[in-house]
Order: structure tokens, then sequence, then C-alpha cells
């Protein structure tokens, strides 16, 4: 698959007399289509609903955005549920997954209506001293052990996750919670990121359909909800083939007619949080080239830095680059692209084949709509930067301005020198 930015030089040129590099930026036509397709390939199933991994890309604009297409919000924290309301949602379009859970951020969530959803057998007894009481409406994560393995080979392992619950555990954690008032119940698992295969949902929906039936048969317990989470992940790489999420959905549906229909539980809502397939390949990191250098490699100095994209320094995570405005000339030079932070792995490609750069070029990283900004701190004194929304009619909006030093400065109790910085 050839990757292709969603923007062009000439839109990039206009862009950065108004916001200098480096920038992300989201393309709403692209999330605004991909929104519609989710809707469409889980429309056989009338309970569901995308929850939207708010950590993705913690934005009100961009939630704004999926709210329209019927999406809630997946939250992890307060500050996440805070956004959640501040963008128009309420009660249960929220769902609350965190773990290691402060006792206010449950409170918070139970104020707020949302669904929450707990990660621990020793979580019930927590949440009922923290908030009181125990909700009408509940989840709880399964974590199933060992490993997880599909058609193409093993793709994690469940057995070494902090996250969910045991089998035993989560049948005895419905029991409890049914005692304690609890009248619809919801199961959810997250065993797998960034998957590039149409069988992974299929397979994991199979295994939590199974789940559900278990639960009635032993507890009497019938499960009003499914939560797949997220995991369906997207084609880092230009040679990757993407998911389909129209398949994806209709394997979910062969899951859902063969498991739990016959099992008298067809009425079950299906539920997804996916962060990085709904924004990833829909925003981009847009820098200029400011230095080079030529020592035992060749070195591209870019102005933005894993500050502005930590995946690659972090995880060695791949992001194609494309040089503006040569797209088309031959990839005969090899380069790391390199931000300007004291740590070498401040790195957005090592040995990558790339046309010439010269000083002034911009630079568009793909695929940074999730876990792109999100991701991002303040080593070094650097401030983080602009994120900006292309508009469908071609214009740019501002939807988070760049950091100054003001903001850096602003937790400081702050000497009367730092004062003229402010």
């Amino acid at each position: 698959m050839e990757k292709k930015p969603f923007v062009t030089l000439e839109q990039l040129e206009e862009i950065v007399k108004d916001y200098p590099t480096p920038f992300h930026l989201y393309d709403e036509a692209g999330i605004r289509e991909n929104a519609r397709k989710v809707k469409e390939a889980f429309a056989w199933n009338p309970g569901f609903k995308e929850y939207f991994a708010v950590k993705a890309t913690p934005n009100p604009r961009i939630l704004e955005i999926l709210k329209e297409y019927g999406c809630g919000t997946d939250c992890s924290s307060a500050t996440e549920l805070m956004m959640s309301d501040a963008a128009g949602f309420s009660g249960q379009e929220i769902m609350f997954s965190s773990n290691d859970t402060p006792a206010e951020e449950f409170q918070m969530a139970d104020e707020m209506g949302a669904i929450i959803n707990l990660d621990d057998f020793t979580h019930i007894e927590y949440l009922e001293k923290a908030i009181g009481h125990i909700p009408e409406t509940i989840c709880c994560r399964y974590n199933p052990g060992g490993v997880f393995e599909i058609s193409n080979g093993i793709m994690d392992n469940p057995g070494d996750s902090k996250y969910g619950m045991t089998e035993s555990q989560l049948m005895e954690a419905f029991r409890i919670l049914r005692e304690k008032g609890a009248k619809r119940f919801g199961i959810h698992a997250f065993l797998v990121s960034n998957t590039v295969t149409n069988d992974y949902y299929p397979m994991l929906a199979s295994e939590l359909f199974a789940l559900a039936v278990r639960v009635k048969q032993e507890t009497g317990i019938e499960v009003d909800f499914i939560n797949l989470s997220g995991g369906v992940g997207i084609p880092y790489r230009p040679e990757e083939k993407p998911n389909d999420i129209g398949v994806i959905g209709e394997g979910v549906r062969r899951e859902f007619e063969r498991i739990l229909v016959p099992a008298g539980l067809g009425d079950v809502s299906i539920y997804t949080e996916m962060g990085r397939f709904m924004l990833g390949p829909y925003g981009c990191l847009v820098t200029r080239a400011i230095h080079e250098k030529h020592i035992y490699k060749e070195y591209i100095g870019v102005d933005a830095c894993a500050v502005n994209l930590m995946r690659p320094a972090m995880y060695g995570a791949y992001h194609h680059i494309t040089v503006m405005g040569k797209e088309n000339a031959p990839c005969d030079h090899k380069y790391d692209v390199v931000g300007s932070l004291c740590e070498n792995n401040d790195k957005f490609a090592i040995d990558r084949m790339l046309p010439k750069i010269d000083r002034g070029d911009l630079l568009v990283i793909h695929d940074t709509g999730a876990h792109g900004f999100s991701m991002g701190y303040n080593y070094n004194g650097k401030l983080r930067s602009a994120e900006l929304l292309l508009k469908e009619d071609g214009s740019v909006q501002m939807i988070r301005r760049a950091e100054t030093p003001r903001d850096y400065f602003a937790t400081l109790d702050v000497c009367e020198e730092m004062k003229k910085y402010l």
C-alpha cells in the first residue's frame, strides 16, 4: 500500500505561514469517513456502540466529531472524564476503564453515571467503600491467561498482563455484584495491541461469547453487553495490508449468530473502544529539516523530537516519512532522522532510505493521529506543539495551541528572577 499524505505541499506552505512547525495535523474528512464505516460494520447489532479511547487523542474537538456518529468515550482517568463531560458526553455514553484506580476517580465516574469497568476482583469492595453502593450497571474485565493465538500465530501473552480477572474470579464477582444490587452486567477484554489482521476481533468475540454462555449457565446471569475493547490496528508500514472493518464486523456477526443466539443471548449489545483504528491514519506530525550532519552516518535534524512523538524512541516503532515535494524522487539517501533531545534514541527513523533532504524541507511523519500528541512530555524543557484540524472545506482550525514558557513554568513557585519570562 502506497502511503500518501492527506495534505499537499501547497496546503502546508499556506498553513506554516500562520502555524510554525512542528505541529500535529488531523484530517476531518478521513475521521468522518472512517467513523461512518465503523458504524455501518456493526449496524447489524442494535445496541452497538464505539467507545472511543480518549487516551489515544484527547482533544474535545475530535471527540465532538465522533459524537456525531454515535460514539461514546472510554476514559481511564479523572481528566479524561472531565474532557468527555465538557465535550457533551454523559451517563452511559462514557465507559470508565481504569486500573489501580484512586477512590476519588471511582467517585467521579459514579457521579457522572458512567459505566464502571472493574479491573480486579478486589475492586468490588474498594468501589463499594469509595462510592457507598454498587451501580446497577457494572462491567468486569476478563483475562484468560496463557497466550492468545489466532490463525497466523501467537499474538500476545495475556498471562503476563496486569489487567483483568481470571474466569473463576469473574464468575464470583458477578454473583457478589448481583447480591449487592447490580442488574446489568458487561464483560470486557483487551488481549492484543495493534493487530493488522481481520481475524482478531472475531476470534476474541468467539472467546468472550462463549464466556458469556458459561456465565449464564453457572450463575444464571445474562450478560447485557460485551466490550471487545481495542486492538484493531493500522498499517504503519507501506507493505502492510490495512484491516477491513466491514469484514471484521461480519466476522463478529457470524460468531454472534453461532454462539450467543442459540444460547438465548441474542439481545447482547456489542461495544468496542478503538483508538488507533479510529484516529491513527488521520493525523500526521509536520516538521521541518533544520540541520544535516555528516559523520559516521548521515543525519537529518528536524525541529520536532520525541516530545512530539514518543513511539519511535519508546518502542522502536516505525512511522513512514514523506519528504513533501519529493514524493516521486528516488529514495537513494540513507538517513537517521533525529530530534534535538539529549537522548540518542530521539530518532524518528534509522537507516531510512529517503530522497535527498535539504534544509527547509517539510517532512510529514505519518499515522500520528492516535498515541502521538497524547504521549508528549516536557523533557529538556521542550514545549508541546499545536494541534490543527484540516477541515473538510480545506480550511484549518487550531484545536490546541502550542505550549509557551508560561505554561511550562506555571506550576512552579516562581522566584522573582523567573518572572521576567512569564
